[in-house]
């Protein structure tokens, strides 16, 4: 196995195999992976820092097999922070992924997809924000889910809530509402959004399905609602996706979106890792919201 030596902000890793192609379709190797991680952190990085990360790892590369890792692997580097959470009333050691060069090291595990909560490791039952997953059941596709997302947004709007939409990197996209309350529970974010998701379905019967029945999604946007739970995770904001291509999921501004549902394309939406790079190097974090405006939500 080839090893390199790099230091990452006063950091050694020991990387290894940067030649193996990991998105082979596309020519698209480990060292392109690490240096896409690299040049995003710094807008990935606060997304991500102190949540209890669970590392979808691709070690053969997008076209073989993949397993979850939510334990911190017991070789991780002593300068790798962690924390101690329950899961299914096991407890376990967590990473977290706080700097540049734990979000190095674990890219170089193989990690392509990095899932999230929706709240940090030291207040687990807090939810910092709660997401719409909109999932197109063919031959629903992204474009109905952007008619559902902008749909969300008048409804969301009308209650005094702000929201930011992103891609979620393959075929649908996330509606997230920023929180940030201390007193927000997951009970309250799950009975509010599962409570819209039936009001969407009861207004846009033949559009928008909230039932987790697999026999009612063709043809609609599934809203996940279920999501909203304290023991669930999402792919953040500017991971990769193990796809044919390096896509990124990527947040929009809600302008784009309408442009881009206008434009009637749905290989608009699908954003890869060196556009990600150089739109977030002009426009800056598009989704800094998410982490810092306060909202409560409504009694429905």
């Amino acid at each position: 196995m080839s090893r390199n030596v790099v230091e990452i902000a006063g950091r050694r890793l020991a990387l290894s195999n940067l030649d193996k192609e990991l998105y082979p379709s596309s020519g698209f190797t480990k060292a392109h992976v690490l240096e896409y991680y690299l040049r995003i952190a710094p807008f990935l990085l606060p997304h991500v820092r102190d949540r209890a990360m669970t590392l979808k790892r691709y070690p053969d590369g997008v076209e073989a097999g993949f397993f979850f890792e939510k334990r911190c692997p017991v070789h991780h580097p002593d300068w790798v922070a962690t924390a101690e959470v329950r899961h299914d009333a096991e407890a376990m050691t967590v990473c977290l992924v706080n700097d540049p060069a734990t979000l190095v090291w674990v890219a170089n595990l193989a990690a392509l997809e990095l899932h999230i909560p929706l709240a940090k490791a030291a207040s687990p039952e807090t939810a910092d924000a709660l997401v719409f997953d909109l999932d197109p059941g063919e031959p629903a596709d992204v474009l109905s889910c952007a008619r559902v997302a902008l749909i969300l947004r008048e409804i969301l709007s009308g209650l005094q809530l702000a929201s930011l939409v992103k891609t979620s990197g393959r075929k649908g996209l996330h509606v997230l509402v920023p929180l940030n309350r201390p007193e927000t529970t997951f009970a309250e974010t799950k009975t509010f959004s599962r409570a819209v998701a039936m009001l969407l379905q009861k207004n846009y019967p033949e559009l928008v399905t909230a039932k987790m029945a697999k026999e009612q999604r063709p043809g609609r946007v599934f809203i996940n609602w279920s999501q909203n739970d304290a023991a669930k995770t999402m792919i953040s904001v500017y991971s990769l996706r193990a796809e044919a291509q390096p896509l990124v999921s990527f947040p929009l501004t809600w302008e784009e979106l309408e442009s881009l549902a206008g434009q009637g394309d749905p290989q608009a939406f699908r954003i890869v890792s060196a556009e990600a790079v150089r739109r977030v190097e002009h426009t800056g974090d598009l989704f800094r919201e998410v982490l810092v405006q306060e909202q409560s939500l409504p009694h429905l």
